[in-house]
């Protein structure tokens, strides 16, 4: 700035003030030129570099959730395809899988449809020396159906994809047992697999319990494993209490355990209820796996 642009201006009752000259240096106008055209290319620069590092991120997650894989050959019961079925490990002991949306909606609600009618009261496996009474153990009504029970396929789609899940053969597997817990309704903690010592000599064993979800459930109806990781093994655990790892019912999720390791010893962790209903209605349907094609 020159020395011009501000001149003093005579005193006025004892101030002074400045005066600006109008007459200060200007710029050129090829310099405002090249001034505009500077920041014109430095925000073009600047926009084309975000769009590229966002287009990165965009590519990145399309190449994550499009991953092509190369097909192998199969036998005759193969799959000309490839299956994924998102799942979660919510233990180690027991081995416990939880899998998000296994069934539809419309499927749940078949299910559902499909077994009202033929509903009773629940009954116990029975241990040597015991008969059939009242028991408050397992207080919910059922019934057991198999796929030929549905023409429209609904259960053979979810048996298979059961099988492709659990990696296990549908020719080791029981009927579906379709259940449903009302207000209060409960069954005790039990072990699906059955101890020779309480339940005698058996001619196979379950392995592993698949249950679907079929309805949602305001409060309470949990399945809950109160043995997980060690857990209250000391002896003084109260079977009726619903405590430890617990699994809120939302229809459609699945659950998977073990009952038995894979040296085909009973896994004492796979103790687990299901939690008395506080509010609502829970429907389930629970498919047992079993170590031997001709288990009865």
């Amino acid at each position: 700035m020159s020395t011009s642009d501000y001149t003093p201006k005579a005193k006025a009752k004892g101030k002074a003030y400045w005066h600006w000259n109008t007459t200060k240096t200007k710029l050129d106008f090829p310099a405002v030129i090249v001034f505009c055209c500077f920041f014109f290319v430095f925000g073009f620069l600047c926009s084309s570099l975000r769009s590229q590092v966002s287009g990165v991120r965009q590519r990145g997650r399309q190449l994550l959730n499009s991953v092509e894989y190369e097909l192998m050959g199969h036998g005759k019961t193969g799959d000309d395809s490839i299956s994924v079925i998102p799942f979660q490990v919510i233990s180690w002991r027991p081995r416990a899988f939880y899998f998000p949306k296994f069934a539809t909606l419309e499927q749940c609600q078949h299910i559902i449809n499909l077994a009202k009618p033929y509903l009773a009261p629940s009954k116990l496996a029975l241990r040597k020396g015991e008969s059939e009474g009242p028991q408050d153990v397992r207080t919910s009504m059922g019934t057991f159906l198999s796929v030929s029970d549905d023409p429209t396929g609904v259960l053979d789609a979810i048996e298979e994809k059961i099988a492709k899940a659990t990696k296990l053969p549908r020719t080791h597997y029981e009927h579906f047992n379709v259940l449903r817990y009302e207000l209060g309704q409960k069954y005790d903690s039990h072990l699906d697999a059955f101890p020779v010592e309480q339940y005698g000599p058996q001619k196979s064993q379950r392995v592993a319990t698949f249950l679907v979800y079929l309805s949602e459930v305001e409060g309470g109806g949990e399945t809950a494993f109160p043995f997980e990781n060690g857990l209250n093994m000391d002896g003084s655990y109260d079977f009726k209490k619903c405590i430890g790892l617990k699994v809120k019912p939302r229809i459609g999720d699945g659950i998977l355990f073990y009952s038995l390791f894979p040296n085909n010893t009973i896994d004492t962790a796979s103790l687990h209820t299901s939690c008395p209903v506080i509010k609502g209605e829970k429907w389930v349907v629970t498919k047992w796996i079993r170590d031997q094609k001709d288990f009865f």
